[in-house]
C-alpha cells in the first residue's frame, strides 16, 4: 500500500464510523488505539501500520480490504465519454467487468465477458455507487433486489417498472426510487429508449434511515 493510498483511507474510516454512530472513543475502547492516533489517521495525518488498520476496521465492523476499496472513491475525478466516441475508444466503460453485484446482475449477469448489448458502465471501478446505462427495447427478463437504494432515470423513451406488487410507466424525464431490499423487474417499452440507473454500491453498508 503506497504512502496516497494509506493516507485515504482516513476518510473512509471516518466515514464508516460515523454510518455505525460511533464516537472515536467507542472505535478507541473497541481497537486498543488511542483516540489522538485514531483522530490523527481520519485526519490524514497518521498512516495506520498493517496491524493498526486490521485493528480498526476490526473495531468497524469491516475489514481492511472494505476500508482501502471505499479510499478508491476519494478524490476521484473520472470521464466516460459517449457510447461510440474516440475518446472512449479502448476506456472498457462497459458492464460486466466490476464485481459489484448491484451492476452485473442488473446487467444480465455477465460478470468478466466484456460488453452487453445495449448496457454500459457509465461509472468505473470500485466506488460507492454504480451506474448502467440501458439502451434499447430492452427486456432483462427477471427480478431484481439490491442491498442498497436505487434510482431510475429515464433519459429517452419509456418504460415499465413492477415494484413491490406495483406498476409504473415512466416516461422520458420521470425518476422512480427503489429503496434498498425492494424486489423490481422493469422493461424498456420503446425503440431507442435510454434508461439510466444510479445505485449505492453492493459492497458498502448503507445507512439505514430510521423513519423508514
Amino acid at each position: 500500500m503506497d504512502e496516497k493510498e494509506t493516507l485515504r483511507v482516513g476518510t473512509a474510516i471516518r466515514r464508516r464510523r460515523r454510518s455505525l454512530g460511533l464516537t472515536l472513543a467507542a472505535v478507541a475502547t473497541r481497537s486498543g488505539l488511542s483516540v489522538p492516533f485514531l483522530s490523527q489517521i481520519e485526519n490524514e495525518r497518521a498512516r495506520p501500520s498493517t496491524r493498526s488498520l486490521d485493528r480498526v476496521a476490526g473495531a468497524l465492523e469491516t475489514t481492511p480490504a472494505r476500508l482501502r476499496a471505499a479510499a478508491d472513491s476519494a478524490r476521484a475525478v473520472d470521464v466516460v465519454r459517449a457510447a461510440g466516441s474516440r475518446a472512449d475508444a479502448g476506456t472498457g466503460a462497459v458492464a460486466g467487468r466490476h464485481g459489484d453485484r448491484h451492476g452485473t446482475e442488473e446487467a444480465g449477469g455477465h460478470e468478466g465477458n466484456g460488453t452487453v448489448d445495449g448496457v454500459r458502465r457509465v461509472v468505473r471501478g470500485r466506488h460507492q455507487l454504480s451506474a448502467l446505462e440501458f439502451t434499447g427495447e430492452l427486456d432483462l427478463g427477471r427480478e431484481f433486489q439490491h442491498r442498497n437504494d436505487e434510482v431510475m432515470y429515464v433519459v429517452r423513451g419509456a418504460a415499465e417498472v413492477e415494484a413491490e406488487g406495483r406498476a409504473y410507466r415512466l416516461e422520458e424525464g420521470d425518476t422512480l426510487f427503489l429503496s434498498g431490499g425492494v424486489r423490481h423487474r422493469w422493461r424498456a417499452t420503446t425503440p431507442g429508449t435510454r434508461l439510466l440507473v444510479v445505485g449505492v454500491a453492493e459492497h458498502i453498508d448503507a445507512t439505514v434511515d430510521p423513519r423508514r
